[in-house]
């Protein structure tokens, strides 16, 4: 019994170390064991393989197993490898598993993602996700996305993983002459540095090259329903005046219909193309009830998908290269996160002061690319329609986006540090919004027991976006 106790004291003071650690230094505590699971299917070369091994060793994975299976064995394969960490006993460092198939065969890779996501012997610590499509019987050339990997990841170990996969998105993107993009998905909540850099030592700031020109103008859109949506005139007002404090000229619609949400979308793309000076760059915030499959739901109760208003912007002249930022304030389904770990806090937990629960859906990180650097119409792995795009939900997917009558957690928590650290790179500004979300507990109206809530940031940024200078 005392050497149980012992043995659960001991995890418990490891996991609270690493929540200190990453709420004292915005950063991820990686010193544990890192493990690294290559998974492809039969027909992807031997070289790609080869080339991701070589990333691995690169970023310190001290295990670097590969297996071999067909697509839709993916699954099976997963469990089996979340078996084995649970098995593992001790805390990990972190988790990166590459899963590689020819284009269009990883049809469901959320389902992928969530196995490996719910083991519980990697609560807290960051879990990587790259998700590489290749060509079937395509020549064994390894593209603009591995090599940058493998350079970049060799050469500049001390930047965080997502500011180092900007620069790569960067030298994909100019490959392809713009004809190409990959995409992240990121739910991480502080910077993740895998390269061997002592926590003391200063990071080196990027060159100036690396960041986008915000010296033109900017304009922002503002998409609001406010009926039967308590504290929604609170995001409204705390974002409008945060966008003109950012030199945003600032459109604000209220109670939009499904179809105005459309017709304003297309109004502000037109009028930007159209715009007799240069823009720097366009917001969009989308705020209002979300349906079961992720809709908006306009004041008139019918739905709008987003990616549709996405796609209106992203096609607009005035901002080719430019970045757009979307921020999308809706539900993203019914689900309440209870979160993982114990809810309870028995005294240990205390004396420990550990937090109680972590988002089942936070510190993950997902990366879609193609491995040979072509153009795909896939939406899942990027294309020409999704290069210089930011993308912020206040939800995981299938979730519940929370707000009380002083306003959204997510628009709230955002105006807060942004207005507290404008000049700073806004992709690890977000992330410091979605550490302080996730930290949040949440007494829903329909619900008596405490709910935590985590954003999804995705990006296809090629440069670093500063919003002050």
């Amino acid at each position: 019994m005392a050497f149980l106790v012992s043995g659960t004291l001991r995890m418990a003071a490891q996991m609270a170390d690493a929540q200190d650690s990453l709420g004292r230094k915005g950063k991820y505590n990686v010193q544990g064991p890192r493990v690294a699971l290559t998974l492809s299917s039969p027909e992807v070369s031997t070289s790609t393989v080869a080339v991701l091994e070589g990333v691995f060793q690169t970023l310190g994975f001290e295990s670097c197993q590969r297996r071999e299976a067909l697509v839709q064995d993916f699954l099976e394969e997963l469990t089996g490898f979340r078996e084995q960490l649970n098995a593992h006993g001790a805390p990990l460092g972190c988790v990166l598993v590459a899963l590689v198939a020819p284009s269009g065969q990883l049809r469901q890779p959320q389902k992928l993602v969530r196995e490996l996501s719910d083991c519980g012997a990697l609560q807290g610590c960051p879990k990587v996700f790259l998700l590489l499509s290749s060509a079937p019987g395509a020549a064994p050339t390894t593209g603009a996305f591995l090599t940058g990997l493998s350079e970049l990841c060799d050469r500049c170990p001390h930047w965080s993983l997502l500011q180092l996969l900007t620069e790569v998105f960067c030298r994909t993107a100019e490959e392809s002459s713009g004809a190409y993009c990959p995409v992240l998905r990121s739910s991480l909540r502080g910077a993740l540095c895998l390269g061997h850099v002592k926590p003391w030592e200063t990071e080196p700031e990027p060159s100036p090259g690396a960041q986008y020109d915000l010296s033109k103008d900017r304009a922002a859109l503002l998409l609001a329903v406010i009926q039967d949506r308590p504290g929604a005139q609170h995001d409204v007002e705390a974002l409008g005046d945060l966008c003109q404090t950012l030199g945003f000229k600032t459109t604000l619609r209220t109670d939009p219909t499904a179809q105005a949400f459309q017709e304003e979308l297309a109004q502000f793309k037109g009028q930007l193309d159209t715009h007799r000076s240069a823009m720097s760059c366009a917001l969009v915030a989308l705020m209002a009830h979300g349906g079961p499959q992720g809709q908006l739901l306009g004041a008139d109760g019918k739905e709008v998908q987003p990616e549709v208003l996405v796609q209106e912007l992203s096609h607009c002249r005035a901002l080719q290269g430019r970045p757009k930022i979307f921020l999308l304030q809706a539900c993203r389904g019914g689900h309440r996160d209870a979160g993982m770990g114990s809810t309870a806090l028995p005294w240990y937990w205390r004396w420990l002061r550990a937090p109680p629960a972590t988002p089942s859906h936070a510190d993950v990180l997902q990366i879609y690319a193609d491995a040979q650097g072509s153009s795909s119409r896939s939406s899942t792995t990027g294309s020409c329609d999704q290069a210089d795009l930011l993308m912020v939900y206040a939800a995981a997917e299938g979730c519940v986006a929370y707000r009380d009558e002083k306003g959204s957690d997510f628009i709230q928590t955002l105006v807060k540090v942004l207005r507290a650290a404008p000049r700073g790179d806004l992709l690890e500004l977000l992330t410091e919004v979605n550490r302080q979300v996730c930290e949040l507990d949440v007494l829903g109206p329909d619900c008596a027991e405490r709910r935590k809530a985590c954003l999804e940031i995705r990006s296809s940024l090629t440069r670093r976006l500063c919003l002050q200078a």
